[in-house]
């Protein structure tokens, strides 16, 4: 294996093994979409239920439910979502998607969000 690959390895199984840190509280979708709407997510993605803006550097978030990894890195649960969105470049250090200083309740709720305007996999 190449050495220049061990310590992405690395970082990826010891974020995998590592429990989730539960939120303070139950995720809320509606405050998720609050905090994706003022964080100005829309900039770079299309999101359902929230203003486009005018450049779209990454993907639509209206299918991430469907979806077998997040961010093509981690399998896809909304925990491991809400993960990406608090530290997208923890687990990809190029990522152009920035690092927010979210709490994990803020990730959690935007997850949540992003989860239930999401069809599941299975549905159109």
């Amino acid at each position: 294996m190449k050495p220049s690959i061990l310590p992405e390895l690395l970082l990826l199984t010891t974020c995998l093994a590592a429990p989730a840190c539960p939120a303070a509280e139950p995720a809320n979708a509606q405050q998720g979409r609050r905090l994706l709407a003022t964080h100005g997510c829309a900039a770079c993605h299309s999101i359902p239920g929230i203003a486009p803006g005018q450049t779209l550097v990454g993907p639509p978030l209206d299918q991430v439910a469907k979806a077998s990894y997040v961010a093509g890195i981690l399998p896809n649960s909304q925990a491991n979502l809400a993960r990406w969105i608090m530290h997208p470049r923890h687990f990809h250090p190029q990522s152009a998607m920035p690092e927010l200083g979210l709490s994990e309740q803020e990730a959690a709720d935007m997850a949540a969000y992003l989860y239930q305007v999401s069809p599941k996999r299975g549905q159109r």
